[in-house]
């Protein structure tokens, strides 16, 4: 791993950013509940880096990285794109349970945030998206295995009926795998139009507005239990 010094360098720094978020934000802020399921997410995938479980650890690495730096942006200042905008206008609102922010966070990040950073990866190594796709799909399984933990740990009990009933219904809606599909068909076309930058710039805005109108969907407040 020596030659990946600088690289397991930059994932140490974004953890340290995450963690650095999570001791700064107010616990049930939306943000800060993504941030620690995203800080989750980072450290597996870190863990499986360093124990050789990806087949290709500077893609592995590299992805993982461009992948984080967007989202850290946006939750450092940086302004955010419309993917994002729910979740930090409704990051305070009484009405929106914990599991919504979470999952309303992984819709921004993968179905936005994951497309671009695959484009962002394949500039930096010079490769096509193809070369890309094993890597791509175990830090899918990650996210895939941690929203049912998500859902399971932060979805009211069943004795919440009058709250479950209207969450189940509404999260029902959105599905990882679906995002994780569409994001991946979305990479490869923005590195196909990579050519034809204004069309390639218009196909960015309609995936960000789409994306962040499904996070509008998963925040809807719920009335109170």
């Amino acid at each position: 791993m020596a030659q990946f010094d600088h690289l397991t360098t930059a994932v140490d720094t974004v953890l340290s950013r995450m963690r650095a978020l999570d001791a700064a934000l107010p616990r049930q802020d939306g943000l800060a509940v993504f941030n620690r399921v995203y800080l989750t997410v980072t450290e597996e995938v870190d863990r499986r880096v360093d124990t050789g479980l990806l087949p290709d650890t500077e893609a592995a690495i590299t992805l993982d990285v461009h992948f984080a730096e967007r989202y850290l942006t946006v939750a450092e200042g940086a302004p955010a794109p419309a993917c994002w905008r729910p979740l930090l206008r409704s990051r305070h609102h009484p009405g929106v349970r914990a599991v919504q922010f979470a999952l309303a966070g992984i819709n921004a990040h993968v179905g936005h945030d994951l497309a671009l950073a695959v484009v962002d990866t394949c500039r930096a190594l010079g490769c096509e998206p193809v070369d890309l796709e094993d890597e791509y799909d175990h830090i899918g399984d990650v996210l895939v295995a941690l929203e049912e933990r998500i859902r399971e740990d932060l979805m009211p009990g069943p004795d919440l009926l009058q709250l479950a009933d209207p969450l189940t219904h509404l999260l029902g809606c959105w599905c990882l795998e679906r995002a994780r599909d569409a994001a991946w068909s979305a990479a490869r076309t923005l590195w196909a139009l990579r050519g034809l930058p204004d069309l390639a710039e218009e196909c960015g805005r309609r995936l960000d507005a789409t994306v962040g109108l499904a996070g509008r969907m998963l925040l809807t407040p719920l009335p109170d239990r």
